[in-house]
């Protein structure tokens, strides 16, 4: 059974940053996608990193440069380090995971991802 929790979110001013971290387990670790998404009130959710078994990584272009998603093997925790937030970053962020050979991940429709409880990201302007 897929356990994911995240934890790291909390509310920082504008070009601040955040470390977001999901304690994984119950999945298989030789063919997963693993992503970071994000949820504004009224909005979609919204795909913004994401990263395979192979440690491939891909993030959303309004992040590049700023965003950086990463995997520490010893311990199956997901990171994902957000420098010079801005407040359009404001969300709620989930750590979602799928077993999949799908790649890129993104193609993974998010249906098919388990999800964490979430964590709340608010930056101020």
């Amino acid at each position: 059974q897929v356990h994911l929790v995240e934890s790291g979110g909390g509310s920082v001013q504008a070009g601040g940053s955040l470390r977001l971290s999901c304690a994984s387990s119950g999945y298989s670790y030789s063919r997963y996608c693993m992503g970071w998404f994000r949820q504004a009130p009224g909005k979609a959710r919204e795909g913004v990193a994401y990263i395979d078994n192979d440690h491939s990584t891909y993030v959303i272009d309004s992040v590049i440069g700023r965003f950086t998603i990463s995997h520490d093997d010893a311990t199956n925790t997901f990171n994902l380090q957000m420098n010079r937030l801005k407040p359009d970053a404001t969300a709620m962020y989930y750590c979602g995971v799928v077993e999949s050979r799908v790649r890129p991940c993104w193609a993974v429709p998010r249906t098919f991802y388990k999800w964490g409880q979430g964590t709340q990201v608010t930056v101020s302007s």
